[in-house]
């Protein structure tokens, strides 16, 4: 704070005053925000959430300025994105997790309390043999699309310049429309199977390529499909 406001205070307070708030103003009272239109207004927000403070000046005929207002600062709403989740599971997949991940669960708990217990799985040359930990044996996948043609990045294609170096220039370019579908599956020591599926095919088909990169050889590094 300033001197001057210092003094400007001391003298206020030496006249008698007593409050550090402000003391009612003259002239014309607020006549927008007032219970009436903040009940409109908060009408309108629970019927359409994602309608603009725009749309709600119009609707009502108030200035934008009081409706701006009254969302914020009387109600309390503050405008949000969704939470992006990648896919929607239903009450029965939910439980079907739970049920998965406690079976896992006590198999663990039961390796780690039985050095005899062994599970069964293939080895290189599609032999069968013997492992004490369940997650060795584990096999997991994913897929997802991959287009054509990515091109590099703004970021990608940033360089190290001198002031007086000239300005380089790259023209923006389009991410390729047509695409593939890359499955990949692996296990607790690493990648089993790349596989690019053609238009039309169905994920059955990566599970015969699985068979048989288990078969050719599991721990002998990367098997890609095509």
């Amino acid at each position: 704070m300033s001197r001057f406001k210092v003094y400007k205070w001391c003298t206020w307070f030496g006249e008698g005053r007593t409050s550090l708030g402000d003391e009612p103003k003259s002239g014309r009272p607020k006549t927008s925000t007032n219970e009436e239109n903040t009940t409109r207004v908060d009408e309108l927000i629970r019927c359409d959430r994602r309608m603009k403070i725009r749309e709600i000046a119009l609707k009502l005929e108030i200035p934008k300025s009081t409706v701006h207002e009254i969302v914020h600062d009387t109600l309390g709403y503050r405008k949000v994105s969704a939470r992006w989740v990648p896919k929607m599971l239903t009450e029965d997949h939910k439980l079907k997790r739970v049920e998965i991940s406690q079976r896992l669960l006590q198999r663990c708990q039961q390796d780690n309390g039985d050095e005899d217990t062994t599970h069964i799985g293939v080895g290189p040359g599609g032999d069968f043999q013997a492992n004490n930990n369940i997650f060795d044996n584990l096999i997991t996948g994913d897929e997802t699309w991959v287009h054509l043609n990515t091109p590099e990045t703004k970021r990608d294609s940033m360089t190290w310049k001198h002031l007086s170096s000239p300005v380089t220039k790259k023209f923006k370019v389009q991410r390729s429309a047509a695409k593939v579908m890359a499955t990949v599956f692996w296990d607790a020591k690493g990648m089993i199977l790349l596989d690019i599926l053609p238009q039309d095919y169905i994920i059955l088909r990566d599970v015969k390529a699985l068979k048989k990169a288990l078969t050719a050889g599991w721990y002998s590094g990367s098997f890609f499909n095509q």
